[in-house]
């Protein structure tokens, strides 16, 4: 039996994970004596469970090449075949809907966006928990897939700092995960990070409890915080019961999205003066630091002309949602702080949405659940910049930071550019799709922008009108399910599949 499941096609495990992950709702839903419900998820994951064991026998007298391309392949077809596997049950659970809108709701939860097809007064307690369960493991699946994967092809963020000429290209290297065959490294990384990925979701979910919020509301918050997908049972965090307190605790959680060493360095000491030292900590350090001072400065202007200095507890307040949303939308989370809006109200002046949506298309940490351009690639922008004006004002001088720092400023910055047009160029296509279906112009940037950087609320948030995705027509609905897998995916896979040297490797 152990040599079966060892020798089971990517797409087969997946089918055997989704089968499993059905079993959640159903055991929940007999709980709580939604048996309709639940009678629809069992039977879903015992038909799926079958197939993919039907599937594994069927396989396993075929001989099978175990490269690193054809897992990237499967990976890739994954998130368009999967999210159909995943619909059934939430169709027949909810009921008077198209199986488009429920393609696009499994879409967007396992690339981890979060962009809400349904409003969630329309769910059973059980469609939400199933809802974040996929965006759950949709998160577990990008932490293995992009150490085990991705990092040996130098993509998803390691090209920064590979010494590898191109990405997708592998160089030679004597290291153990390194020799080993794809499907080990996703093995070994599987059985590493996934206790690490429930234990700290289990952490989360006791302490948002224990804050004041529902038992199934605190879990499902917590899925959605480790897995960046900001998937909400209750339409938010303001409405939980939970507080500031239970801001605070999803606020520390969030750096497990800025860098990997969060969860890859172990614990201690020595683990936390990584982190300090680690450059995307810093940089978004420096954003939750910097861009909440301004919001806090211009609603503090605000407050002079209206007489609200003395508000203290408004200016708190105010300060605070500012942290925390702007933290939650740089990990592609899309939580919105429950004092957000307070702050407006105390100085009577509007945020400016396109805030949020820089700090979402900046995003977290490579090989975390975070999506966007990624932190580490605008850190080697950042430091080619301020290399290239020093040459100008110093033309002679040697910069230092040893053989990487040269690296990130050099070749990583050239390969960060490149996907930094990539990334423009996809928000400009997908715009243009959009608009060409009839959306207007800011609808279009907004919808592309919250797709590519798998940030779903971003588009019911950050724009003058809020935009609800049930209202869009199928067209767009596809367009905008294609751009969060390319979201998920990153431009360069793409371009790595069709370099004739990525498959001669």
């Amino acid at each position: 039996m152990a040599q079966y499941f060892r020798t089971l096609p990517f797409f087969v495990v997946l089918l055997f994970a989704a089968a499993g992950a059905m079993m959640i709702p159903a055991i929940y839903g007999v709980a709580v004596r939604d048996h309709d419900s639940a009678r629809v998820f069992f039977y879903s994951g015992l038909l799926t469970g079958i197939t993919a064991m039907l599937l594994g026998f069927a396989t396993q007298a075929r001989a099978r090449v175990d490269g690193d391309q054809k897992y990237l392949i499967s990976l890739l077809l994954s998130y368009v075949w999967l999210p159909i596997i995943l619909g059934v049950p939430m169709l027949e659970a909810v009921g008077n809907t198209r199986a488009i809108n429920v393609y696009f709701e499994m879409v967007s939860a396992l690339t981890t966006t979060g962009a809400p097809m349904f409003d969630p007064a329309r769910l059973a307690d059980t469609v939400h928990l199933w809802r974040a369960t996929v965006g759950w493991l949709g998160g577990l699946l990008i932490w293995v897939t992009a150490l085990a994967v991705l990092a040996p092809l130098n993509l998803g963020g390691f090209e920064v700092t590979s010494e590898a000429s191109a990405p997708g290209q592998m160089i030679p290297n004597s290291g153990q995960m390194r020799a080993a065959a794809p499907s080990d490294r996703l093995r070994r990384q599987a059985a590493v990070l996934a206790p690490i990925y429930l234990g700290l979701t289990l952490v989360l979910a006791l302490g948002l409890s224990l804050a004041g919020e529902r038992p199934l509301v605190s879990v499902i918050h917590a899925m959605s915080t480790l897995s960046t997908s900001g998937i909400s049972a209750a339409g938010g965090l303001e409405k939980t019961g939970a507080g500031v307190a239970g801001e605070m605790l999803i606020f520390v959680f969030f750096a497990f999205a800025l860098t990997r060493r969060s969860f890859t360095s172990g614990f201690g000491r020595p683990a936390l003066d990584r982190m300090a030292r680690d450059r995307e900590v810093r940089l978004a350090l420096l954003a939750a630091v910097v861009l909440p001072t301004i919001l806090f400065m211009r609603h503090w202007i605000g407050a002079f002309e209206v007489d609200e200095l003395d508000n203290a507890d408004g200016a708190i307040a105010a300060l605070w949602g500012s942290v925390f949303t702007v933290m939650s939308f740089l990990t592609t989370t899309g939580f919105v702080s429950q004092a957000w809006a307070g702050a407006q109200s105390w100085s009577g002046l509007e945020t400016s949405g396109f805030i949020l949506v820089g700090v979402a298309v900046m995003g977290g940490g490579v090989a975390t659940t975070a999506g966007g351009l990624k932190l580490l690639r605008v850190y080697a922008l950042y430091k080619h910049g301020a290399r290239e004006i020093e040459r100008l004002v110093h033309p002679h001088s040697v910069a230092g930071a040893g053989r990487l720092g040269r690296r990130i400023r050099r070749e990583g910055a050239f390969v960060a550019w490149i996907f930094f047009m990539l990334f423009l160029t996809s928000i400009a296509a997908v715009m243009l799709a959009l608009t060409g279906l009839g959306l207007p112009f800011d609808q279009a940037l907004m919808l592309a922008i919250a797709a590519l950087s798998t940030c779903g609320p971003l588009a019911g948030v950050a724009g003058t009108d809020p935009v609800i995705y049930l209202a869009l027509s199928d067209p767009a609905k596809l367009v905008l399910g294609a751009a969060m897998i390319l979201g998920r995916m990153e431009t360069l896979v793409f371009l790595a599949v069709f370099n004739p040297t990525f498959w001669r490797s």
